[in-house]
């Protein structure tokens, strides 16, 4: 990339005014502020014919079908900013325990959580206060209890290694400073055999200096998003494998949102 990115620190800290703000919002249901306050991850801006859909369908609520929004607290699924539903793919099995990275709200969690009982659980981690809150009050008021919301950020998961099952994410990791390490932070936390599920934003090859030196478009997921090559680089760095990549739909014109799937290999395997 040959524009100047902002450091990581100050990445992290617009993104987390971005989305506390968000948070803000969302909780005393301003929902129309919130677009405002935080571009939607997969946001196609004022021009939704980039992605060749309405806008509204190109990210957050309406991407869910009533089989998952109508297991969940409205305001869960109301709040998502993803461009995808990464438990739609993720192949989910009663038993197992499930990390989202950048948990936002808890819609992921919550429904991950039903789909892995009896006996799984579901985490979510997420950097900031605000969404956190925001996502324990959802759990409290959904029911579901095998679920566990942690604070920190993806590049220094909290947890041991080896400890989960399937990480999922829906379009937070191009938000991050180094997405290079969230992947490998990722692999890390995998127990051998375990999947990588996550709903991105793929950038195109020719993406323009003056798209990914624009501050704004961090919170957007556009920025900061990986070329196909690039992400393919970035899980085989981390030791994945099987890696797949699948455009769904356009979120920019120079963008698209893509699901991405990947397996630690078995100890042992070659």
């Amino acid at each position: 990339m040959s524009a100047d990115i902002p450091e990581t620190a100050d990445i992290r800290e617009t993104v987390r005014r971005h989305y506390a703000a968000a948070a803000n919002h969302f909780r005393t249901g301003e929902h129309h502020e919130t677009r405002g306050a935080a571009p939607p991850c997969c946001d196609v801006g004022a021009d939704p014919s980039a992605a060749g859909h309405a806008t509204e369908v190109a990210f957050g609520a309406a991407l869910y079908g009533p089989d998952a929004s109508g297991q969940l607290p409205e305001a869960a699924i109301a709040a998502s900013l993803g461009c995808g539903v990464p438990t739609a793919m993720a192949d989910l099995r009663p038993g197992e325990t499930v990390l989202d990275l950048g948990s936002g709200a808890g819609a992921d969690v919550l429904i991950s959580a039903r789909r892995v009982a009896p006996g799984g659980r579901a985490i979510g981690l997420d950097m900031t206060t605000e969404m956190l809150e925001f996502a324990r009050r959802n759990a409290e008021e959904s029911g579901v209890t095998n679920v566990e919301f942690l604070q920190g950020y993806l590049e220094d998961i909290p947890l041991p290694d080896g400890s989960v099952d399937v990480v999922i994410s829906n379009c937070v990791i191009n938000l991050a400073g180094d997405k290079r390490l969230v992947l490998a932070e990722a692999a890390r936390v995998l127990r051998p055999g375990g999947r990588v599920a996550v709903s991105d934003v793929i950038a195109e090859e020719d993406m323009d200096d003056a798209t990914r030196e624009d501050m704004a478009r961090w919170t957007g997921c556009i920025a900061g998003a990986l070329t196909h090559e690039e992400y393919r680089a970035a899980l085989a760095a981390a030791g994945l494998v099987d890696v797949e990549i699948t455009e769904t739909h356009r979120v920019h014109d120079k963008a698209a949102s893509g699901i991405i799937r990947a397996r630690k290999p078995e100890v042992g395997e070659a």
